[in-house]
Parts: structure tokens; C-alpha cells; sequence
């Protein structure tokens, strides 16, 4: 069974946002003091006493503007209360009532699910009684003083509010796979998100910087759960000025790191830019499992030799992870977007995947068979003992040698590459740790010394 959704809706600049990541117990939703921050919805699971919930938060509602985002904005607010159990109404306490808050408490009064209203900015309990009266003209019964960013008072809002919202007898226990949608501006990827959904769940504009929240969204596939999670695209570090842009990235850079696995989107016009390259290189560092989805497939002119040529091409620029899986895709049209689950089933379970030391070590040796370690000017050659694998996500093996400095990187290339072509590993980095005896040696003396 679902969860019951709650939508937080407001005009600009109330701390909508703010009550979000209160609700959320997180930091999730930009918090900038600059109206249309927030664009789409964005959704993080949430409780108060014994029952759990999904809050989304969404864009400021303004409804005598019709310029740039605003009617998409006025869109994803729609959608969110359709779904929605209840909704929290944000006003300001400080400002007071506005022509635009009625404006909104009329067109909620329309809609079918029950509104609290929440007087945010209410800092002062012997102010905030008589900030909040004023809003009992909006016609939604009590007003909740409140501050979204101390906390003061949104207990009693939640305990009103928890008591409309049906109750959870049954959640699902398989764990879900995150999935970092990620790439340059205006390469498709709120377009992907909303043909893998199924429904309009991001705003799509060819301006660029539409999308600024990372936007969190659960679909169900078989009996697997996935979450995916669109980003701001990220530009050039030299184009980025300190403001919404600037924490959009940060949060697309902290979806990497908490994904499983990463969707990184190429334009099929543009082909691999530096900018492409410096993202495969920053999910290889976070150690995350990669797809590359190269998207707008429809738009480029094709002979029976397009694909191959385009693919030898790709992988000539992402030669450093000449170990992900690539998909040609349309999300306009929908064109193969099925198959994406397909490949990150793949490459996720070979990015948990564990190998006995056994197995491990007959690779090695059959490595070394064919091709033995270099040998140095002083005629020392590299030993390779043993190997094990010490970790997962990504797969992290340690060669126990008698020197690393007597492999160069072409052979640790080719030990790589030997473990890749004999075991697999396809769609995740993998680790190699060279430990010789000094390494080992000063490991032993660093555990005696914590044990004495």
C-alpha cells in the first residue's frame, strides 16, 4: 500500500521550502530568498506519532502571472493535491494577509482534500496568536502559528493534521535502487524522468536551469521498487555564480553519492563534451554504478552504420570507462526508455557483487601466465601473491605484492582488464588496491600500536 501523500502549497517566498525539510528531517529543498526556487514537485517520506507519509513540496502559486513557469508551476501544484490526503497552506505571519493568499485559499477551497493553515514567521508566542487571527478570513478553518525554521509550534499543526490521513498497514519491504539523473543543461533529463514515470511529474522548458531541486520520485517495475532522482544540470565551474545554481549542483553532486547507480544523459547533437567527460569521471570517483543514456536518438539523421559509428565514437571520448553499458534512446518519443531498467538491474547487481578469493586468485594467475609483471632497470621484478576482495559497492580487490612501484599503469590496466573480461563487472567501477610488504608492515606496527 502507498503512502499518504501531503502537499505544501503557498505563494512565494512563505518558507514552504523550509517546512519541507523540517517535515523531512533533512535539508532536501533549495532555501534562497528568491520567488520560483522551488518549480517542480519534490517528494521525501516523512512521519509525526505513528503514522508515516509522503510530503511533496511545490513551486509558489501565483495566479495573475502568466510569464516564464508560472501556469507549469500552477500544473505541478494541481497534480500534487489530485493525489494529495491533505494539504498545508503556508502563509507569513510577518507580512500578514495578502490579495494573492486569498486568491489561493479560494482556489483550494474548490479542491476535495482538507487545508491547514500554517502561519509561518511566527517566531514570537506572544505575537504569533495575533498573526495567525488574521487568516481566519481565508475560510479554511484555524490557523496554525508556527516557525517552519525553528520549529515552534508545527507539533500541533502535525498532530490536526495526521488525524485526516489514512492509516499504513502495509509497507514495502524490498529495499529500493536510487538513480542519479544526471547531466549537462537541456540534455532531456526532466523528460526522461517524466517517460519513465509515465506522468508530468518535472517541468520541461528548453530554458535552461528549469530544474533546480534534485526531485525524488518512486516507480515500481515487476516486484522492484526504483527512486529515481532528476538534477539541475550542471554546467562549467567558471559559469556558475554563488546563489540557487550554485546549491542546485551541490545537490545534484550529493544525489551522486547517494545513488546505487547513475543515469549520466549524453545529447545525441551534441555527441561527448569536455563537460560529459568530467561527469563520467566524478561518478567513476563516487564509485557509482553508470549507465550512459544517449538521448534525442530521433533527432539524428541514420544510416544502418549510425549507431556503430556513433557508439565507437562515444567510447573513444569515455575511454576511461570503457566499462558502461549505452543505450540510444528518445524520451520525446519514448523510444527504448523501457529498456533503461534492463541495464540498471545489470549494473547494479554487479556493482554489490562479491567474488571468492579463490576465483580471484585463479584470475590472477592465469593473468600473470600470459603476461608476467614488468621487471625495473636494476632487474627486480613485481610479485603478485594473492588478491582478495575487501569490499563491495563498487567491487574493491586487494593485490598483495612485494612492490607496487614495480607496476606501471599499463599492467595495472591489464590486471584490470583480465578481472573485467573474465568476471564481468559490467556498468561499475572497480577498485584495485596494490598493498606491498612496507604497506603491510606499517598497517601491523599502526594495529599494535592502538592495541598497547
Amino acid at each position: 500500500m502507498s503512502l499518504p501523500i501531503v502537499a505544501i502549497i503557498g505563494r512565494p517566498n512563505v518558507g514552504k521550502s523550509t517546512l519541507y525539510n523540517r517535515m523531512a528531517g533533512a535539508m532536501d529543498a533549495i532555501v534562497h530568498d528568491e520567488p520560483g526556487v522551488t518549480r517542480d514537485r519534490t517528494y521525501r517520506p516523512s512521519f509525526w506519532a505513528d503514522r508515516e507519509f509522503m510530503v511533496v513540496d511545490t513551486g509558489g502559486l501565483v495566479f495573475d502571472d502568466d510569464t516564464e513557469f508560472l501556469p507549469l508551476i500552477r500544473e505541478q501544484s494541481l497534480a500534487a493535491l489530485a493525489e494529495s490526503s491533505a494539504a498545508i497552506m503556508v502563509v507569513d505571519g510577518q507580512v500578514g494577509l495578502t490579495f494573492a493568499d486569498e486568491e489561493i485559499a479560494r482556489w483550494l477551497r474548490q479542491q476535495k482534500v482538507p487545508v491547514f493553515v500554517a502561519v509561518n514567521k511566527c517566531e514570537s508566542e506572544t505575537n504569533g496568536l495575533l498573526q495567525a487571527a488574521q487568516f481566519w478570513q481565508l475560510g479554511l478553518g484555524e490557523p496554525y502559528p508556527m516557525s517552519a525554521i525553528h520549529g515552534n509550534g508545527t507539533g500541533e499543526l502535525l498532530d490536526k493534521l495526521v488525524a485526516h490521513l489514512p492509516e499504513v498497514s502495509e509497507l514495502p519491504e524490498d529495499p529500493e535502487t536510487k538513480i542519479a539523473i544526471i547531466g549537462r543543461p537541456n540534455v532531456g533529463k526532466s523528460s526522461l524522468l517524466n517517460a519513465m514515470t509515465g506522468e508530468s511529474r518535472a517541468i520541461v522548458s528548453p530554458i535552461s536551469g528549469t530544474t533546480r531541486d534534485a526531485i525524488d520520485m518512486l516507480i515500481e517495475h515487476g516486484e522492484k521498487t526504483y527512486r529515481l532522482v532528476d538534477t539541475a544540470g550542471i554546467r562549467k565551474k567558471k559559469h556558475i555564480d554563488y546563489g540557487v545554481e550554485f546549491f542546485s549542483i551541490n545537490r545534484a553532486f550529493k544525489a551522486i553519492r547517494r545513488s546505487d547507480i547513475v543515469l549520466l544523459i549524453i545529447d545525441a547533437l551534441d555527441g561527448v563534451t569536455e563537460q560529459d567527460q568530467k561527469l563520467a569521471g566524478r561518478i567513476m570517483e563516487e564509485g557509482r554504478a553508470v549507465v550512459v543514456v544517449v538521448n534525442k536518438w530521433d533527432a539524428v539523421e541514420k544510416d544502418s552504420y549510425t549507431i556503430y559509428d556513433y557508439e565507437k565514437s562515444l567510447r573513444e571520448r569515455l575511454d576511461f570507462v570503457e566499462w558502461v553499458p549505452v543505450i540510444f534512446i528518445s524520451a520525446l518519443t519514448g523510444q527504448r526508455v523501457d529498456k533503461i531498467l534492463e541495464l540498471v538491474d545489470i549494473a547494479v547487481e554487479q556493482h554489490r557483487r562479491r567474488v571468492t578469493t579463490s576465483v580471484i586468485n585463479e584470475v590472477i594467475e592465469d593473468a600473470v601466465s600470459w603476461h608476467s609483471p614488468p621487471t625495473t632497470r636494476q632487474g627486480k621484478q613485481g610479485k603478485i601473491y594473492y588478491g582478495t576482495q575487501v569490499a563491495a559497492q563498487p567491487p574493491t580487490i586487494a593485490l598483495f605484492v612485494n612492490d607496487p612501484t614495480r607496476f606501471n599503469d599499463n599492467y595495472r590496466r591489464y590486471i584490470e582488464r583480465q578481472f573485467r573480461e573474465q568476471l564481468g563487472f559490467k556498468g561499475t567501477p572497480l577498485r584495485l588496491l596494490w598493498r606491498g610488504k612496507k604497506t603491510r608492515e606499517v598497517e601491523t606496527s599502526k594495529n599494535r600500536a592502538l592495541k598497547v
